[in-house]
């Protein structure tokens, strides 16, 4: 099992069979409409080319949001959810603009 450590915009993963850590950094996608579908954030965010290869991918598996595999590209999301493919790992942020802050 791997536990999940999040610090700010880098989160640790520590194995406990291997006994390692390892750091990775998160990038903030902000987001001006929620909700957002998987699909769209994952083109958004430059993690896929276009759409089709966003539905392989995620049918294949290969996509996880908050650390659950997902395979509806339609899954739709909210501030603050992490999405990992590849290696690479995304926070949906929703814009200062639309919060009003």
């Amino acid at each position: 099992m791997i536990s999940l450590q999040i610090t700010g915009y880098t989160f640790s993963i520590i194995d406990p069979l291997k006994n390692k850590l390892m750091a990775k950094s998160i990038l903030e996608i902000p987001i001006n409409t929620l909700p957002i579908r998987l699909g769209q954030f994952l083109k958004l965010a430059e993690m896929v080319q276009d759409g089709l290869e966003a539905k392989i991918r995620i049918q294949n598996g290969e996509v996880q949001v908050n650390g659950h595999t997902e395979i509806r590209r339609g899954k739709q999301l909210s501030n603050g959810d992490l999405i990992s493919m590849a290696g690479m790992t995304c926070l949906v942020r929703l814009s200062e603009v639309q919060r009003g802050d």
